[in-house]
């Protein structure tokens, strides 16, 4: 897994009526790219993580003129 500052990183939900998570990147703290990642949820918090196989990097959303 690769990402950098301002992706987004896509945890799938591990149990049933679990959701999904969305978290920031903040911070790339592994060698070109890899984890542990400094990311934030939506609710402010801020964490160190490595993502395991439930999750995904995802670009940041491109804005449309």
């Amino acid at each position: 897994m690769r990402a950098e500052v301002g992706d987004k990183v896509h945890v799938h939900g591990r149990t049933v009526g679990a959701p999904d998570q969305l978290v920031e990147v903040l911070e790339v703290r592994g060698d070109d790219g890899a984890p542990p990642y400094l990311v934030r949820y939506e609710d402010g918090h801020e964490t160190l993580v490595f993502p395991g196989s439930d999750a995904q990097v995802e670009p940041p959303a491109t804005s449309r003129g």
